[in-house]
């Protein structure tokens, strides 16, 4: 999760699963890469940003059911808080739009995500 100025950065998922939602940028170890090399490659592909992971916020499961009621998805969310070293804002590989949100402006998401960034916002102190 990358905090700025009191906002965070969400990117707009352009494949499946969850294609067409907003969430934190992130996605898949590559083999031999460390959790925080992962964050920080994750977060340039998708967003044009290079950061640094500071503080783990938490690790999470999300189960995305199918139609009928089974598990299509098991991912275990590894979510850390993150700053801006250096970079321009561009949405990249698969994310169809990545953009800076305020508390009040966020678009809906997933309980699960939003509570990770209200984590987040708490430890950087930025009240609700």
């Amino acid at each position: 999760m990358i905090i700025h100025d009191g906002r965070v950065l969400l990117i707009k998922r352009g494949h499946p699963p969850l294609q067409g939602e907003w969430s934190i940028p992130g996605g898949r170890l590559e083999l031999g890469e460390t959790v925080r090399q992962a964050v920080c490659r994750e977060a340039l592909e998708e967003t044009g940003l290079s950061v640094e992971a500071i503080d783990l916020l938490g690790v999470f499961d999300r189960i995305v059911p199918d139609a009928d009621g089974r598990v299509r998805y098991h991912y275990i969310l590894i979510d850390f808080l993150c700053r801006v070293i250096s970079g321009t804002l561009q949405p990249d590989s698969d994310a169809e739009d990545a953009n800076w949100f305020s508390i009040e402006q966020l678009p809906p998401l997933r309980e699960d995500t939003l509570a990770v960034i209200r984590a987040g916002m708490e430890k950087r102190g930025f009240p609700d």
